[in-house]
């Protein structure tokens, strides 16, 4: 049977929208779907999903997709997938639980290295070893290392969980989600609930698999300019080993309420002296599925219209009511059969929160009728097609984007092609704006909708500790049933799981996880197209590439000449510009002034060290995008924005001040390692020390002394932001950026010669931001059951003077030694180094990390694995991994901002090639020069960890002296 007899193909049409020949078959043995798209897109894109609604909350599905990535019939070694993260160019590579799917997807710019993936995946879900081990390793089991020691839970899944579940976010989603779906598998936690996922069996895990994982019940996507044959023929190779089977794999529908319902509970946080404000509401609906894409588009569309935005009216209720910090829930997702809708506010008394609730349905109610804002209409639709049009997904690969869209209708039998052409359900939209069509929607979806919860949640300062006494009591009564043959036979198993961690996989069947050579790999660096000049006296950076009709455009202003004190404020000040109005308008009129006319206009900072330079690279940037016949509108917006804000808005500031804390706060759990780096280098060079002053734990402190003076010293507020913008808007130190084909930017370049004259001009000094660097051994306490663990130093100050080569090295450290150390043995969700070239600071830290002090003495062992040297094989793969780093694809804005961001922190081509070269090249003496370096850091780095108030003091315990603690929330 050749390979197209063994499919039929259903459906076969092109769809504009997405530039593809879409071709929909169904594998004629099993029932297997696959939805194939031709296109011109060099990044391919490939993705097997299975249906996997769970029936109870132990994490089943989620512990299943971590174990078929840990060997295969075909490769059978206990980790391809990191081999394959170690040695692919893959642009993406990772696997995902949701509440009722598991998806697999992976996407490459290299056609071979693309079937490497795929048959790596596919071979993976199918034919996966799954031991108990495994299982155990990666979901849950008993750990004894003594007879005299207490028993404990290891995992990864459950410490993973356990992390999530130390979010009072998470928990709101979670219980929000679980609260209207009570009778169906969304009333499940998919991911696992820690305190469920020990009653998970071996048995139970294994015939899950045996149900699911089978193509009668997937669905196969491939996107790309790969062979549209070819993909079949792969597919078959797998599928035809299968006969079809009966799959029951359907999210049943959950049945209404006749009322609305309220649940109150509580989360694992702290009670601070005289503050109230530890709650958080939301008000929740479970909303029909959408009938077409013209529906889903309008449920996107309306929950923008209502919250997607700060001048949004609902949202901007919610903000002036002054009764929270910050806002939850942004409207209806699009992830469930039947989806689900929230809003709500965080930082409330939780007494308040049936006041929040009746201004949530009271606001409703007026919006529905007395109508929606035109204004906001039209921006909210020039901006949903603008972004549709443009269809530019950033990092996250194009088709990858698309699989999703179509998995939305396709998993439940609907038509996976639909969600991908929008022309007709946006047009038909724009007929329906005009005569109510939101108004009624807000009434149908919302008020008249009794299938409602309100969760409300406050902090609870015991729950933490009555959680630990509950699991420890729970291990003591299975230890109490032990008798001294099976507390034996625990300890056993626990040695024979950490020797299976240990122990080396045979070469040979390594060697079989197919791979690129170094002949395959490009000599010399990618380079776009740029010129450098001048333009109102203004340095300009150009870059000729083709935009889809579209001008993206940067303006840069040097933070250097600001002085020091006023770094903190300036990630605020930045949603001032945006957030407050102007002179002329107020902010909900200049909201939809950008929506109407731009596709967006946003602030940001870039910040980084100097090649050869004890200094920083640290910007204020105004970005926008905008067609041709709207770039003078766009830039006639963006000097609105820079000289004209209303700096004065003291009561819009201080709602912006409190959701800046708000978020901040919610940030810690989630992005514990990016904030322990941060702060773990605050101490070692100038931009690592202006990155904790303007997004670590001392803005935090900032923010919230902020917030106080808003109230008892606003004149100063006041004062330091017309201060900043005074001094930092002039051209004189200003770059401009500009991407699009050459006839669009030779019509807007006068437009914007313009614009740079209106600004202020002169040659400011330099600031002095010289600081004293410091850096400390710190313990910074939260309410959480996991640890985020940093250790560092800087590699320069110690005297060392490493090549591009260290990146291959750490690459082989990160995929070997630290994941078997901290994620595998040591039960963390992740374990990993970060080294820095041009600053020379050097990083180890863990994610959601149960243990402490055994993972410094991880990290202060790893210079042996780094001298015990490597084999050819997995040096060629780290070299791989490393150029596939370097390589990541990038949209035309992505590559125009990234160059002139070379030249703005001295990255010449000359040097990117050196780079390139060093990496090519790497031996084994660069792993040793890193090993000597990491032992410096052994001995003269310092530690950051940011964790529960248990683990950091028992730490002090066990080592006196080693954190200075601080309590962060």
């Amino acid at each position: 049977m050749s390979t197209h007899d063994a499919f039929e193909l259903v459906r076969d049409e092109h769809i504009a929208e997405v530039n593809s020949q879409a071709k929909l078959y169904r594998h004629k043995k099993t029932g297997a779907e696959v939805l194939s798209l031709v296109n011109d897109d060099e990044n391919k894109v490939f993705g097997i999903t299975f249906k996997t609604p769970p029936e109870d909350s132990t994490g089943i599905a989620h512990i299943l997709e971590h174990s078929v990535l840990c060997g295969s019939r075909k490769y059978p070694v206990k980790k391809p997938f990191v081999e394959l993260i170690k040695g692919s160019l893959n642009t993406f590579l990772n696997a995902m639980t949701f509440p009722d799917k598991t998806a697999y997807p992976v996407a490459s710019q290299n056609l071979q290295d693309f079937y490497n993936l795929v048959d790596v995946y596919l071979d993976a879900v199918f034919f996966p070893l799954i031991s108990e081990d495994t299982f155990r390793q990666e979901g849950w089991h008993y750990e004894l290392e003594d007879a005299a020691a207490p028993l404990v839970y290891k995992g990864v899944v459950f410490n993973e969980m356990k992390g999530v579940f130390s979010s009072p976010d998470s928990v709101m989603r979670d219980i929000s989600q679980r609260s209207l779906y009570p009778d169906i598998t969304y009333g499940k936690s998919s991911g696992g609930d820690p305190k469920a996922i020990p009653d998970l069996s071996y048995q139970q895990f294994k015939r899950f698999h045996e149900k699911f994982y089978h193509p009668s019940n997937a669905r196969a996507f491939f996107s790309g300019d790969d062979d549209a044959g070819e993909r079949l023929s792969i597919l078959d190779a797998y599928f035809s080993e299968f006969d079809r089977a009966p799959v029951d794999a359907e999210v049943q529908l959950q049945p209404r309420f006749n009322q609305p319902r309220n649940i109150v509970a509580t989360y694992a946080g702290t009670k601070e002296d005289g503050k109230a404000r530890d709650g958080m509401v939301s008000v929740n609906w479970m909303i029909d599925p959408p009938a077409d894409k013209t529906e889903s588009l309008s449920h996107g569309l309306l929950s923008y219209m209502l919250a997607g935005n700060p001048a949004a009216p609902l949202r901007k209720a919610l903000t002036d009511s002054g009764l929270g910090e910050g806002i939850t829930g942004g409207g209806i997702g699009s992830g469930l059969r039947q989806p689900m809708a929230s809003f709500g506010m965080k930082g409330i008394d939780a007494a308040d929160a049936g006041k929040v609730e009746a201004l949530i349905l009271s606001t409703l109610e007026q919006i529905a009728t007395d109508g929606i804002d035109k204004q906001t209409v039209e921006a909210a639709l020039n901006t949903f097609e603008f972004s549709l049009r443009e269809n530019n997904t950033g990092s996250f690969p194009r088709g990858m984007s698309m699989m999703f869209s179509a998995l939305g209708t396709w998993l439940h039998g609907g038509d996976p092609l639909a969600p991908l052409a929008f022309e007709s359900a946006l047009t038909t939209l724009k007929e329906k704006a005009a005569s109510g069509h939101f108004e009624s929607e807000i009434r149908r979806l919302f008020l008249d909708n009794m299938h409602r919860t309100t969760v409300t949640l406050s902090a609870d300062d015991k729950q933490g500790a009555r959680d630990v006494a509950a699991e420890e009591a729970r291990l003591a009564k299975v230890r109490a049933r032990l008798d001294v043959e099976a507390i034996k036979a625990v300890i056993a198993d626990t040695e024979k799981l950490k020797a299976l961690q240990e122990a080396v996989d045979d070469p040979a069947q390594l060697a079989k996880i197919p791979t690129l050579g170094l002949a395959d790999l490009e000599r010399t660096i990618r380079t776009v197209p740029i010129d450098i000049g001048a333009l109102a006296g203004t340095k300009l950076f150009y870059h000729d590439l083709p935009t889809l009709g579209i001008l993206y455009l940067d303006l840069g202003f040097d933070l250097h000449v600001l002085d020091k004190g006023l770094l903190p404020y300036l990630p605020l000040f930045g949603r001032a510009l945006m957030q407050t109005g102007t002179s002329k308008e107020d902010f909900v009129s200049l909201t939809q002034r950008i929506g109407r006319s731009t596709g967006g206009i946003a602030q940001h900072r870039g910040l980084s060290a100097r090649q050869n330079d004890s200094g920083s690279a640290a910007w204020f940037f105004l970005s926008g995008k905008a067609v041709p016949d709207k770039v003078e509108e766009m830039l006639a917006i963006m000097g609105d924005v820079l000289l004209d804000a209303r700096l004065d808005n003291r009561e819009r500031f201080k709602q912006m001040a409190l959701e800046e804390k708000a978020g901040f706060e919610a940030r810690l759990v989630p992005s514990g390692n990016s904030i322990v780096d941060t702060r773990l280098k605050s101490g070692l060079t100038e931009a690592s020390w202006i990155a904790e002053q303007m997004g670590g734990i001392s803005y935090l402190n900032f923010v919230r002394d902020l917030v106080k003076r808003i109230d008892s010293d606003w004149d100063s507020v006041q004062a330091a932001l017309k201060r900043i913008r005074d001094t930092l808007f002039n051209r004189g130190r200003a770059v401009v950026n500009a991407t699009a084909d050459a006839s669009i930017w030779g019509r807007a370049q006068g437009e914007v010669a313009s614009f740079l004259e209106r600004l202020p001009s002169g040659n400011l000094a330099l600031a002095d931001w010289s600081v004293d660097f410091k850096p400390r051994s710190e313990g910074l306490i939260i309410p959480a059951q996991v640890n985020y663990v940093g250790k560092g130093a800087n590699l320069k100050a110690l005297g060392f003077d490493l090549t591009a080569a260290s990146s291959v090295a750490i690459k082989f450290l990160n995929t070997t030694y630290l994941w078997d150390k901290v994620r595998v043995q040591g039960g963390a969700y992740g374990g990993s180094s970060r080294f820095d070239l041009t600053s020379g600071n050097f990083s180890f830290l863990s994610y959601r990390d149960p243990n402490l002090l055994k993972t410094l003495d991880a990290y202060d062992g790893a210079s042996k694995a780094l001298n015990a040297g490597i084999g050819d094989n997995d040096l060629t793969r780290s070299i791989i991994g490393v150029i596939g780093d370097m390589d990541g694809y990038e949209f035309p804005d992505a590559k125009g901002y990234s160059s002139m961001w070379r030249q703005l922190t001295g990255t010449t081509e000359a040097l990117r090639q050196q780079r390139r070269d060093e990496v090519l090249n790497t031996s084994v003496a660069d792993f040793k020069a890193l090993a000597e370096a990491v032992d410096a850091v052994r001995d003269k780095g310092h530690v950051v960890v940011l964790g529960g108030e248990a683990a950091i003091t028992g730490a002090n315990g066990k080592r006196p002296g080693l954190l200075e603690v601080t309590k962060v929330l």
